[in-house]
């Protein structure tokens, strides 16, 4: 599924392109998505400027100067600008057509994606509007992840993966966060000391500055909004590596099950 660091590569990528254009049109191929496309979006955006592309959690906001459009990758979608006469594909589902010529494409092959109109100011929004602090800014420290972990017997992992404590930690970086630090990802949130707290913060924040450097993680579907893929997947050092030997110690590389998403980890480093 495309995180936090796929979204901000996507953003980056089409933003410069997009910012102060036009849109000319809307192609709806497929209403058929998370939540269904609603009829007469392609009349409210015909004629809007796009004044802002911002990121919130996983979410994706085109500003325009009478709404936002709020866009969801889906769990292997991807948003990439082409010529709006290139070729469509089987699963390109919508098209933002601009006065450039160019077309912004939601390609979305499990239709697990959204593209969502929302006249008031997105944040006020259902899915928006309940989320944590963003990881890469000074809300998000380890002395905030203390304070809410305090009493939690949740698993670590899972709960710096709950979007109502801090956007945008999905499954791969999560898992590598916990290994920078040490901390096995079954240990329960609540027994975190505060230094562990402040380091872990810090791991999460670290990998997710390299990762969006390295354009994000492809392991099988996504690109950016330039049609490139991301890089990062070099990097990982336990995600995906079962059986394989951790390249601090040496053990093998442990995978178990924490609802229903796949953890690595070493059962020698992490603690």
């Amino acid at each position: 599924m495309p995180e936090l660091p796929e979204v901000e590569t996507t953003r980056r990528g089409i933003a410069p392109h997009v910012i102060g254009r036009t849109i000319r049109d809307a192609v709806i191929r497929n209403r058929r998505l998370r939540w269904p496309i609603t009829h007469g979006l392609a009349t409210r955006l015909r004629g809007r400027q796009v004044q802002a592309v911002e990121r919130r959690g996983k979410y994706l906001l085109l500003r325009c100067d009478c709404g936002t459009l709020i866009l969801h990758l889906g769990m292997s979608g991807s948003l990439r600008l082409v010529d709006a006469a290139a070729a469509v594909g089987k699963h390109d589902h919508f098209d933002l057509l601009f006065d450039t010529g160019m077309a912004l494409r939601l390609t979305d092959p499990r239709r697990f994606g959204a593209v969502l109109w929302t006249a008031d100011e997105p944040a006020q929004h259902p899915l928006l509007r309940d989320l944590g602090p963003e990881p890469l800014t000074a809300e998000f420290d380890g002395a905030y992840l203390f304070a809410r972990s305090r009493g939690r017997k949740t698993a670590i992992k899972q709960f710096i993966m709950d979007g109502k404590v801090v956007v945008g930690v999905g499954n791969i970086y999560a898992n590598e966060a916990l290994f920078r630090v040490g901390i096995h990802p079954a240990r329960a949130a609540g027994r975190l000391s505060h230094e562990r707290c402040q380091r872990l913060a810090a791991a999460i924040e670290e990998v997710l500055r390299e990762a969006i450097a390295q354009g994000g993680t492809t392991l099988r579907d996504f690109v950016g909004g330039d049609g490139k893929p991301g890089y990062f997947a070099q990097r990982l050092r336990v995600y995906d590596r079962a059986g394989e030997p951790c390249p601090v110690c040496g053990t093998a590389i442990k995978q178990l099950r924490q609802g229903q998403r796949s953890t690595y980890y070493c059962p020698h480093c992490q603690r």
